[in-house]
């Protein structure tokens, strides 16, 4: 009992951590890689630096992403953050209207 005694915490610990700190990453690192792989021509992305732009060409690591009508510039296909989907650009849109509903409304009361 007295081995038994001393393990069983040390188990509950290991167990606890599993399930807060090593699965949930596990499922994050599922779901970017998942992510990356689904990339195409056209998709618009975030990268982690913050830069903004669509995807114009696509090879097996790296991506080209059209950030301006003149300006194309070529990542790492890791170092994309995220996909923007259509919702969160009209979104984005509704926040920038609202933005400069405020800042006209300032301006009218000066």
């Amino acid at each position: 009992m007295g081995q038994w005694g001393t393990l069983i915490p040390l188990i509950l610990m290991f167990v606890v951590f599993y399930f807060l700190l090593i699965r949930p990453q596990q499922k994050r690192q599922k779901e970017r890689m998942a992510m990356l792989n689904a990339l195409k021509k056209g998709d618009k992305v975030i990268t982690i630096g913050g830069i903004h732009g669509t995807i114009v060409d696509l090879t097996e690591d790296r991506v080209t992403l059209k950030v301006s009508d003149n300006t194309r510039l070529v990542f790492e296909r890791s170092s994309v953050n995220s996909v923007v989907t259509d919702e969160d650009a009209s979104a984005e849109k509704e926040e920038k209207k609202k933005e400069e509903k405020k800042e006209q409304a300032k301006e009218e009361s000066k």
